[in-house]
């Protein structure tokens, strides 16, 4: 009986130390199990490409994708970076100001950039233009991207020129409608009435970023590569156009959820990607 009531009470004070904490973030890996920053930057550097889901408003993954950049130059692994917020006919403009041929006041007028650039994304141009890596546009136009939804699918893209094809995966762009991101997207958005051409969407913009990445590739070089987390969840969309364009790549997926408690992984994340950043539900959005 004393045995049972200390077993209780250490089960409850374990619990009250847990509701006090107020970690900003926890990681897990695939399997649910907690992993430590450290521990996972140590497995990190054997990759030749990670895709870091973030959800776009959310902080704690903007701060541990520079964090990331930073310590991964510091263990001396040389690094590419690219990016799904800027789209490949702007690369030219991105080229310049990374090499200071242009100012930031004129990249910033030039370049078609997301509203929260300024909080959550110039930070990690800036260190990138710094240590002088190269910094890759990933992202479909995204005219191009609502031509597949509106103008019938993929083969709306035979239409534009020649040059705008340089900006796209190459065509045909292969497809499976049978992915499970692909699918839960066509029943988010009304199922069996909903437009199939909206996923196909979805995969011109997986499909270009990673041709992009592919291109961009270097060796002995680590392409660390920023998109919203369901571009990359469960190993498809940038995952499974990677394994189309190139096999046997060497990648390594991080994602961000949001959870009300953050230190037990929910089942529905488990398998989401190799490393699970848990925020809690409550943390600041920057919009």
């Amino acid at each position: 009986m004393k045995k049972f009531i200390l077993i209780i009470s250490s089960f409850l004070i374990t619990l009250s130390a847990e509701a006090q904490k107020k970690d900003a973030y926890v990681i897990y890996k695939s399997n649910g199990k907690k992993i430590s920053y450290k521990r996972m930057l140590k497995k990190l550097p054997n990759a030749q490409i990670i895709l870091f889901g973030e959800y776009h408003n959310n902080p704690i993954a903007h701060w541990l994708q520079l964090e990331l950049a930073k310590d991964l130059h510091e263990k001396g692994k040389e690094l590419s970076l690219g990016a799904e917020m800027f789209e490949a006919d702007q690369q030219a403009v991105l080229d310049d100001y990374m090499n200071n041929k242009i100012t930031a006041e004129e990249f910033e007028k030039e370049m078609r950039l997301w509203s929260n650039y300024t909080t959550d994304y110039k930070p990690i141009v800036e260190w990138t233009k710094e240590k002088k890596y190269a910094f890759t546009a990933t992202n479909i136009p995204r005219p191009f991207a609502s031509k597949v939804y509106k103008e019938g699918g993929f083969g709306a893209l035979q239409q534009i020129s020649d040059e705008e094809k340089t900006w796209v995966a190459p065509l045909p762009i292969p497809f499976d409608a049978d992915l499970k991101t692909y699918k839960d997207m066509l029943e988010m958005m009304g199922g069996e009435h909903a437009n199939p051409d909206i996923v196909k969407s979805q995969a011109s913009k997986d499909a270009t970023m990673a041709h992009f990445i592919v291109q961009n590739l270097e060796d002995e070089k680590l392409f660390l590569h920023l998109n919203g987390s369901y571009h990359s969840n469960f190993y498809e969309g940038i995952v499974w156009y990677l394994n189309q364009y190139q096999p046997d790549l060497e990648i390594v997926t991080l994602t961000t959820v949001e959870q009300e408690d953050i230190y037990k992984l929910e089942e529905a994340y488990k398998e989401i990607a190799d490393y699970i950043i848990c925020v809690p539900q409550t943390m600041t959005k920057t919009y």
